[in-house]
């Protein structure tokens, strides 16, 4: 059994991953300050601490209270275009948020830290698809860039300090519990909005295209790799396209006895218009591989949503 620090815990992805270290039998501790996670979310089994990542006082008294074998960095402002109105708080919560928590390992650093970092935007405005981790990232909004400026962070901590470490660029993750009110989930958005009997709304011509992978598979990744002792960089995707009007298509199949009505609206400033990930490098250097297909997936997820509504 391990001792497991998981950061963001009660959010999406970080609640899945909980679960998932619960059933193995670690022994979790879950650092959130509810700012866009629920305790709801959260598993009982788990011991939590409502304080933000950016509490230097409190961080630093969980650390004195714990020798942690591994941490889970999830905690970070992860809504796009709120970094884009307001760049200083994504840099006060995912930079400086992880050197609070990289400072209190120096001195005891776990087997490794398992980084939630990013794959929609990381790659910027390539023209190569899917993308592999070779290509030099250039990020054109500021959630990319602090999550860009984060992983070196770590590459930092790891040579000077000796902290393990494996930073995950997740492609477009889905799948039950995605806070569609915080997250620019366009699945969890289509879902919702249809459910209250709302129209959907797409920005530009709908062609634009994400890599969309389901919570599982992610939560399957970071597993993986809390397991083995494996360094570096990994994009965590499908390695498929997939376009915003079909995913406006599956979801209307999945619910169609409500009323599933669409507009169309300006482009988003910034906004990619493709992003795919390469997933050639994670399959080579490990067994991992997605299993869940976008239709199966969001018919799990449309599931989840009808039983909460």
């Amino acid at each position: 059994m391990a001792k497991v620090l998981v950061t963001g815990g009660a959010g999406f992805i970080g609640s899945h991953t909980v679960d998932r270290l619960i059933e193995e039998g670690n022994e979790v501790v879950v650092i959130d300050n509810l700012s866009t996670g629920f305790l709801k979310n959260l598993n009982e089994k788990a011991i939590f601490y409502n304080i933000d990542v950016k509490d230097k006082k409190e961080i630093k008294s969980i650390f004195e209270k714990n020798n942690f074998d591994y941490v889970f960095h999830f905690a970070a402002q992860i809504n796009v275009r709120k970094g884009e109105e307001d760049p200083d708080f994504d840099v006060d919560v995912n930079i400086k948020g992880l050197i609070n928590i990289l400072q209190n390992l120096k001195e005891k650093p776990p087997k490794k830290v398992i980084f939630s970092s990013t794959g929609g935007v990381m790659y910027g405005l390539t023209d190569i698809f899917p993308t592999p981790e070779t290509i030099e990232p250039f990020p054109i909004c500021v959630y990319g860039i602090s999550k860009l400026t984060c992983e070196k962070l770590l590459y930092s901590y790891w040579k000077n300090y000796g902290i393990n470490y494996v930073a995950l660029r997740y492609g477009n993750v889905y799948g039950p519990r995605q806070n569609y009110l915080s997250e620019a989930g366009v699945i969890a958005i289509f879902i919702s909005r249809i459910i209250e009997g709302k129209e959907c709304i797409i920005f530009g011509d709908g062609e634009q295209t994400r890599d969309f992978i389901y919570i599982d598979d992610v939560v399957d990744a970071n597993i993986l790799f809390m397991k083995n002792d494996i360094t570096g960089i990994f994009n965590v995707g499908t390695g498929i396209e997939t376009s915003v009007n079909r995913i406006f298509e599956v979801v209307k199949k999945n619910l169609k006895d409500k009323d599933c009505k669409k507009i169309y609206s300006s482009p988003r400033k910034g906004e990619l218009k493709r992003s795919c990930i390469s997933i050639e490098k994670i399959r080579k250097q490990t067994t991992w591989y997605p299993k869940i297909k976008l239709e199966e997936g969001i018919k799990k997820t449309v599931e989840w949503f009808l039983s909460k509504s």
